[in-house]
C-alpha cells in the first residue's frame, strides 16, 4: 500500500466520524505498520475527542417510566329497578317513548352522579318482555296491553344497555324465572304465556299464574329465554330474585298445585320426599342456567338474590321464614357449589334487629361462601325500620365493608329508596360513596388479557393534554387515569368514550409530575399501565 493512499484513508475516517456525538473512550491509537521500514510506528497517546452535536434536539415533554401506582377503590354499588306493577320504571304503562327514555336517563344520571356502578333492570317481570322477543310478548307494564309493542317501536333493553354503558354502569338483566302472570298485569289475553303454555302453568289462589318448576318444559322455556338475551344483547349479568316456588301466602297456605308432575315422578320410581324433589328441581335449574350463560359468553355473570334467611336458627338466634322449606330454594347449596358469580341475600333488617340481625346473617352467609364468590347483600333502602333510615343504610354499608373486606358491595332495594328520602343520596355521597369505585374482580372467570394502552402527552399553555387508546378497544369497559402532583397520586375512573383529558400543570400550589393510564375490562380486570413523566 502506498503512503499517499494511507493518508486518504485516514482522512476519510476522520470525516466519517464527524456525524457522531459520542466521546471516544479508548485513548490509544493502535500502531500501523510502515511498509517502507522494518520497525512499526510507535503508539501515540491522544486526548479524548468530543464532537459536538451541530443541531441539539429539544427535550420531550414526557418520558415513559416505571412507577408504583395506588390501588383503585373497589366496591359493587347496585340498585334494583323494578318494572313489575310499574314500581320504578316506567312509572306508568301509558307513557310516550320520549317520556320513558327521559325517566330512564334521569335514573341513570342520578346513579352515575352519586358514584354507583351497576343497574339491575327488570326485563322479564312475569313471562313477558321489556325487549324485542320472539319467545314472549311485550309487557303490559310497558304498553298497557300484553303483546302490544311500543310505538314508535324501540327496544327498551337496548336503550338501557347503551345509556348505562355510556355512564360507566354495568347493566344486569333481572328475570323472574317462574312467575307467568302478575295480578297487576292486566287481563290475560291470547298472547299471554298463560294461554300459550297453558300445559305447564298453574293458577294460584291469589290470582297469579306460575310455571311448574318440576316440568322439564318450564326449565327448557326459561333456559331459552335466558340464552336468547345473553346471545343478542351486550349485557353484563343475568339476575334472578327470590321467587322460585311461590311464597305460601300466594296460594293462601295451600300446597303448590303440582300433583301432575309429582305423580309422574313417583310413578317413574322417584324416591325423594316431595319437599326434596321440589328443591332438586330448582337446584338442577340453577346449575343449568349458570353453566349455559358461561358457555354462551364467559364474561356474563350470573347473580341470585334469595330471601335473606336460609332456615331459622342459621345462625343461632335467627328467627323468621325459611326459604328452604317454603320456597324450596336451597340457596346455601348454590353458594356452596359456586353456581353463582354473585350472591345478594335480601338482608332487609336493621343492624340491631333481635331475630334477624343484619351483621349476624351476613357473617353466616360469608362462612358458607366456601368458593369465594361475590357476596353483596341486598339492603332495604326503601323502608327499613329505622328512625334515621339514611344513617342505618350508611352503617350497613360500613359494616359490610368490615365483614367482606376487599370484596365489598351491596344492592339497594330499590332505586326509589335513594330518592324518596331527601337525605339518602347526600348521606351516601358524603360518606361511603364519596369516591367512585370499580367493581371487584371475578378471578374464577377466564378473561382475555387487556393490552397496555398507549398514552400521548402534549403541552398546551397552563395544562397538559393526555390522550390514550388501546389496540383491543372491544375488550375495554373503562379507564383509570392517574395524576401525580408533588409525588402524590390522584385516581380518576373514566367512561369508555373518554379518550383525552386536559390536566392542569399546577393545582392548589402543587406541580404535575406524571400521568399514567390503565384499561379496565367488564370483569374489573386492569391492564398494565403506561406512565409518563412531565418535564
Amino acid at each position: 500500500m502506498k503512503v499517499s493512499n494511507l493518508k486518504l484513508i485516514l482522512l476519510a475516517g476522520v470525516l466519517a466520524s464527524c456525524g457522531s456525538s459520542r466521546t471516544i473512550q479508548n485513548n490509544t491509537v493502535k500502531p500501523a505498520k510502515n511498509p517502507n521500514t522494518a520497525n512499526p510506528v510507535k503508539e501515540v497517546k491522544k486526548d479524548p475527542v468530543t464532537i459536538n452535536k451541530p443541531n441539539p434536539v429539544k427535550p420531550p415533554v414526557d418520558e415513559v417510566f416505571k412507577v408504583s401506582l395506588p390501588a383503585v377503590n373497589r366496591e359493587f354499588r347496585g340498585a334494583w329497578i323494578a318494572s313489575v306493577a310499574n314500581i320504578n320504571w316506567p312509572s306508568r304503562n301509558d307513557l310516550s317513548i320520549d317520556q320513558q327514555k327521559a325517566e330512564a336517563i334521569g335514573m341513570l344520571d342520578m346513579l352515575k352522579d352519586n358514584n354507583f356502578n351497576a343497574v339491575i333492570f327488570q326485563v322479564r317481570p312475569s313471562a313477558d318482555a321489556l325487549y324485542t322477543s320472539s319467545l314472549e310478548p311485550w309487557s303490559y307494564f310497558l304498553t298497557g296491553e300484553t303483546g302490544k309493542s311500543p310505538y314508535p317501536n324501540y327496544d327498551p333493553l337496548q336503550f338501557w344497555i347503551e345509556e348505562a354503558h355510556k355512564r360507566g354502569l354495568e347493566l344486569h338483566v333481572w328475570l323472574n324465572p317462574y312467575r307467568a302472570h302478575h295480578t297487576n298485569g292486566g287481563a290475560v289475553n291470547s298472547l299471554s304465556m298463560v294461554n300459550k303454555l297453558s300445559d305447564i302453568v298453574v293458577r294460584l289462589r291469589n290470582g297469579m299464574y306460575w310455571f311448574d318448576p318440576a316440568n322439564p318444559k318450564t326449565q327448557g322455556h326459561v333456559s331459552n329465554v335466558v340464552k336468547d338475551i345473553v346471545t343478542r344483547y351486550d349485557i353484563d349479568a343475568v339476575h334472578f330474585d327470590d321467587y322460585f316456588y311461590p311464597y305460601a301466602t300466594y296460594n293462601k297456605g295451600a300446597e303448590f298445585p303440582d300433583n301432575a308432575t309429582w305423580s309422574v315422578y313417583v310413578n317413574s320410581g322417584g324416591t325423594l320426599s316431595r319437599a326434596d324433589w321440589r328443591r332438586d328441581n330448582v337446584n338442577k335449574f340453577v346449575e343449568r342456567i349458570y353453566k349455559e350463560i358461561h358457555a354462551e359468553k364467559s364474561y356474563v355473570k350470573f347473580g341470585i338474590s334469595p330471601f335473606g334467611i336460609w332456615k331459622p336458627g342459621y345462625p343461632a338466634g335467627i328467627t323468621g321464614s325459611s326459604q328452604y322449606d317454603e320456597l324450596y330454594a336451597d340457596a346455601k347449596l348454590w353458594l356452596n357449589k359456586g353456581w353463582v358469580d354473585y350472591f345478594s341475600p335480601q338482608l332487609y333488617w336493621p343492624i340491631d334487629s333481635k331475630g334477624q340481625s343484619f351483621g349476624a346473617l351476613l357473617d353466616w352467609w360469608k362462612s358458607e361462601n366456601t368458593l369465594n364468590r361475590h357476596l353483596w347483600p341486598g339492603l332495604n333502602t326503601v323502608e327499613i325500620k329505622s328512625s334515621d333510615r339514611p344513617t342505618e343504610i350508611k352503617n350497613q354499608i360500613e359494616l359490610s365493608r368490615e365483614i367482606l373486606k376487599g370484596d365489598a358491595g351491596e344492592v339497594h332495594w330499590s332505586i326509589a329508596g335513594l330518592t324518596r328520602n331527601p337525605m339518602m343520596l347526600s348521606t351516601l355521597k358524603s360518606g361511603p360513596y364519596k369516591e367512585k369505585a370499580l367493581v371487584p374482580k371475578s378471578p374464577w372467570i377466564k378473561a382475555v388479557p387487556l393490552l397496555t394502552p398507549t398514552l400521548f402527552i402534549t403541552e398546551s399553555g397552563s395544562s397538559v393534554q393526555a390522550n390514550w387508546s388501546s389496540k383491543n378497544m372491544k375488550d375495554v369497559f373503562q379507564w383509570v387515569l392517574f395524576k401525580q402532583y408533588n409525588g402524590v397520586w390522584e385516581t380518576e375512573i373514566l367512561t369508555l368514550d373518554t379518550l383525552s383529558k386536559d390536566i392542569p400543570k399546577y393545582k392548589d400550589g402543587k406541580t404535575l409530575n406524571a400521568i399514567a393510564i390503565k384499561a379496565v375490562d367488564r370483569l374489573g380486570n386492569e391492564s398494565d399501565y403506561m406512565a409518563k413523566k412531565i418535564k
